[in-house]
């Protein structure tokens, strides 16, 4: 498919083709590092209109309007590029800031036919090229470790003055949205964001743990995968966010499955099995738990409307539990950021045993 380059237009990239149905949220997908080796296609017709904002640091090495300090896509494919934002708050074109990245794009795609392409034939290996002369191999980003690369290096503590539990949370990185942890310091929650290999010293000095989002297959994940296993010889209380789901199933003896073209998106419907109740929420995950595969200790949390995937599990005796989605939105609707609260609650009552 030939189109109209508006990024960057050095040396070809190769990843994996997925798209989008977000009609908004541009940047934040862009910055999502879940999406990290892949080839990003927006659905939606106009992408650009409101052009790129300045990122406002709300605390050390977390953005308030992006979900990370840099784009993690290997390219973006749309349809009609808007090179004329019109928003109080923007300080770039989108074209700017991809070419700035080193990101190349293409506009002037066929889009639709390519999604439907992607949903009949499944996720796909793909390429974005200038010159014939630049063609590279064909890669399969589920060969890779891609946590490790978008996990931080070193850990870091948000202290906060008063907080509410007695203990941090350690946030295992495993590409963490910057969302996940506005939510926790806006709820006054002390955290150590800590690399996705790190091993807990002390079990006994921390309040909780909460595996983050990421790319990738969750199975090279193994360190993460690990250290949630020796987590779980305790009752400390144990929350998974997308990838977090997938590595917290693993660490419990369960097992995953690639799905063929993935959840991407923020109009995804998930039903509730405690409440009854159902949402619509926000995804990006290309793979899923394998419900049947865990034992009868845990019970199917949130499944998914449009296809009856596991979206979330939890423990019938201990406070272990996750979610598929994302609570956090960015982009998307916010109807789960009640589930913060849920896991917060939890600790409290852990905290007082």
């Amino acid at each position: 498919m030939e189109g109209v380059s508006f990024g960057y237009e050095g040396e070809g990239v190769a990843g994996e083709v997925v798209f989008t149905t977000s009609m908004v949220g541009y940047p934040e997908s862009l910055t999502d590092p879940s999406y990290f080796g892949q080839i990003l296609v927006f659905t939606y017709p106009l992408i650009g209109n409101y052009g790129v904002p300045k990122p406002i640091p709300v605390a050390p090495h977390c953005i308030k309007n992006f979900e990370s300090e840099q784009i993690w896509v290997k390219g973006v494919i749309v349809s009609t590029y808007v090179d004329t934002p019109s928003h109080f708050t923007s300080r770039a074109t989108l074209g700017q800031w991809l070419t700035q990245e080193k990101i190349p794009a293409l506009s002037d795609i066929d889009t639709r036919m390519l999604t439907q392409k992607i949903r009949e034939k499944g996720v796909m290996k793909g390429q974005i090229i200038f010159k014939s002369n630049q063609k590279k191999e064909f890669i399969n980003i589920d060969d890779l470790n891609l946590v490790a690369d978008v996990s931080i290096k070193k850990p870091i503590l948000y202290s906060l003055p008063k907080p509410q539990l007695k203990k941090p949370v350690v946030l295992y990185d495993c590409g963490v949205k910057h969302g996940i942890i506005r939510a926790l310091i806006g709820a006054n929650v002390d955290l150590l964001r800590v690399p996705w290999d790190w091993q807990m010293d002390d079990i006994n000095k921390y309040a909780a743990v909460l595996i983050s989002n990421g790319p990738g297959d969750p199975m090279r994940a193994d360190k993460t995968i690990d250290s949630i296993v020796s987590v779980l010889k305790s009752h400390l209380p144990v929350f998974g966010i997308c990838l977090g789901n997938q590595i917290l199933a693993l660490a419990a003896g369960g097992k995953t499955y690639k799905l063929k073209f993935g959840h991407r998106s923020t109009n995804q419907p998930v039903h509730d099995s405690v409440t009854g109740r159902s949402y619509i929420t926000t995804h990006n995950h290309g793979f899923a738990v394998d419900m049947a595969s865990l034992s009868d200790s845990w019970s199917e949390w949130f499944t998914n409307l449009n296809d009856g995937t596991n979206e979330g599990i939890l423990h019938k005796q201990k406070p272990w539990f996750t979610i598929q989605f994302h609570a956090e939105a960015n982009p998307g609707p916010q109807d789960t950021m009640h589930l913060f609260d849920h896991f917060i609650q939890r600790v409290k009552e852990y905290e007082k045993k």
